[in-house]
């Protein structure tokens, strides 16, 4: 008695893979990356989020570096 095979009812994608993602995936890491970039551009605004002097200061030397 032979076994009868199954076949495949839907052909496989040849040369990529699908991947469809929702609008937010996009858009929250691209906000947060300006929200980053614009603390860094002000440390003021940085040095009042924080209470640590010591990271006011990075975000300054910072500034500093990129306007050179």
């Amino acid at each position: 008695m032979s076994g009868r095979t199954h076949t495949l009812s839907h052909p496989t994608a040849k040369g990529g893979v699908d991947i469809r993602l929702p609008w937010w995936a996009l858009a929250l890491p691209a906000l947060a990356f300006v929200v980053l970039l614009a603390l860094m551009l002000n440390p003021t605004d940085a040095q009042a989020a924080s209470g640590d002097p010591a990271i006011a200061h990075l975000f300054e030397r910072l500034q500093q570096l990129m306007a050179h």
